[in-house]
């Protein structure tokens, strides 16, 4: 009986990464190893890019909220330590999102956490 090798499945897997090459600069979208090479390497960098932009946007959200927290007489630290204390749950994102375009609701905060 004939070696079968399923040329169909072999075939579909190469199209669909072939397919993930498109764009790439020279022999990176049509080589196949070439291709199978560059798009594993740009799925590693996006499963890291992933996990990168959590890290980015809280370091972000933490200078928003300390800039706004300055401007009240009290830093970054000694504002979420009395938040935590005057049970406010607010996350980092919604305090940075008040702190940067709803500055009196901000206000608001600070003045009920002093």
């Amino acid at each position: 009986m004939p070696r079968s090798n399923n040329a169909v499945a072999s075939r579909a897997r190469r199209k669909k990464i072939l397919k993930m090459a498109k764009g790439y600069y020279g022999a990176r979208k049509n080589v196949w190893t070439v291709a199978k090479n560059a798009v594993e390497k740009g799925l590693l960098y996006a499963y890291v890019g992933r996990k990168l932009k959590k890290r980015q946007f809280r370091s972000l959200w933490i200078q928003r909220i300390n800039a706004g927290a300055r401007l009240h007489g009290m830093s970054y630290s000694q504002f979420m330590g009395k938040c935590s204390k005057a049970n406010i749950d607010l996350n980092r994102k919604v305090l940075a999102d008040l702190a940067l375009n709803h500055p009196a609701a901000f206000k608001a905060v600070v003045d009920q956490v002093k």
